[in-house]
């Protein structure tokens, strides 16, 4: 089985509620594919900066001829839930079909519903204020045939060779929908453990490029918003390994893992 998004980050739920306000981005070329993905059922986590274990995810992905269906969805110890859907396209590039995230329950001060339809261009965006009302927004925006929504574990996976950073456009809902770049950066080679078996995955730095004004302001007022770290198994097959983030702006930093199922110890009377 290829583990190749258990991302998100489909998969990339810990980047799209970071930011208030930033500048449209022009468009690079769409990542190539490398390598083909295939249908798939991989098992995550989240835990907290203190090590706790605060929900548990499912990463399934579909393949229908060259187009992939991947949902990523946590359940929140607390009864919150974070669910991601990205449809996507894998015929010789990487091209966002259409994308659905949905972040609500008490980890969440800020519920949010954020849908995108990348052919026409059509994002909208159900939030709840300060002031605890619903609001809707549907709005048309011109993006760019590298978006990277719920793409980004794939695009590590296929992408230029480990030292060569990459730029990538990013929708955010803030609560309007903004578009802001991803400056990803290879920091090197780390080793990790599998079953007492010593690995190594390659190490990115992504930082969220705000520019113009907002760049200026930001770090003033203490809104500049933190960088993610993501692990990625590289060689034949490369998969996702792990990602370190908040989930949303001025929220904690979650670390996000693969996890195996753990089976209860047979009892005496089974021995």
């Amino acid at each position: 089985m290829k583990n190749s998004s258990a991302q998100s980050l489909r998969s990339f739920p810990l980047v799209l509620a970071l930011l208030s306000v930033c500048q449209l981005l022009s468009s690079a070329a769409p990542t190539p594919v490398r390598h083909i993905n295939g249908t798939m059922h991989g098992f995550l986590q989240l835990r907290s900066d203190d090590g706790k274990v605060v929900a548990a995810g499912d990463l399934v992905q579909v393949v229908s001829g060259s187009q992939v269906t991947a949902r990523l969805l946590f359940h929140f110890t607390d009864g919150s839930t974070d669910d991601e859907t990205t449809v996507f396209s894998q015929r010789r590039t990487f091209q966002l079909i259409s994308y659905h995230h949905i972040q609500k329950g008490p980890s969440f001060p800020h519920p949010i519903e954020m849908t995108i339809d990348a052919r026409t261009g059509t994002v909208t965006i159900h939030s709840t204020g300060n002031d605890g009302k619903e609001a809707v927004k549907t709005s048309h925006v011109q993006l760019p045939l590298d978006l990277g929504n719920g793409l980004i574990s794939y695009i590590l996976e296929n992408g230029p060779p480990a030292a060569t950073p990459i730029k990538v456009p990013l929708l955010v809902a803030t609560p309007s929908p903004r578009l802001v770049t991803l400056s990803i950066s290879p920091v090197g080679d780390e080793s990790y453990s599998l079953a007492g078996s010593a690995r190594k995955a390659t190490h990115y730095e992504i930082k969220i490029e705000l520019g113009g004004v907002a760049g200026i302001v930001a770090p003033m007022i203490g809104k500049n918003p933190p960088n993610i770290q993501v692990w990625i198994l590289g060689g034949q097959a490369p998969a996702f390994i792990r990602e370190q983030g908040p989930l949303y702006l001025d929220g904690p930093v979650i670390t996000m893992e693969l996890v195996s199922p753990m089976w209860p110890s047979s009892s005496k009377s089974n021995e």
